[in-house]
């Protein structure tokens, strides 16, 4: 019986870490922040939002990847009907490409601190996902 319980273990190790991924994609990066109309919590799941924190379509990124941006690595923690229909992406697009990427809703503590990032930096942007299976240890 033990043999049986250590081989399925270590069956489902190397099981996770095949469906495990880290990848690169498009993405049209949006912000938004707390104020009274979402209050602290995520409208969706409840969660406690915090700076760090992002909005994502949990078929396409699952929550507790992390993404990492340019400047930092956020957390998959929420979500919304605009970041899963990507209006924010087919709105703005000026291409396939543009219109074809995933939209990531980037909280923010502070409106003024979540406006002057986006006035900063592009819509688009290469972000990496890491799911949190790929997270590891050496």
């Amino acid at each position: 019986m033990r043999w049986l319980i250590t081989v399925v273990g270590f069956a489902l190790l190397l099981v996770s870490q095949m469906f495990a991924s880290e990848h690169s994609a498009l993405a049209r990066v949006t912000v938004y922040w707390k104020d009274k109309a979402s209050g602290a919590n995520a409208a969706w799941n409840g969660v406690q939002l915090r700076e760090g924190h992002c909005a994502v379509d949990p078929k396409k990124i699952p929550y507790g990847s992390k993404v990492v941006f340019h400047d930092a690595e956020c957390v998959a923690v929420d979500t919304g009907p605009d970041v899963v229909n990507r209006k924010a992406a087919r709105l703005c697009a000026r291409s396939a490409t543009e219109r074809n990427a995933i939209v990531i809703d980037r909280f923010f503590d502070a409106k003024q601190h979540a406006l002057a990032w986006a006035r900063a930096n592009p819509h688009f942007m290469i972000v990496q996902v890491r799911t949190p299976a790929t997270e590891t240890t050496y």
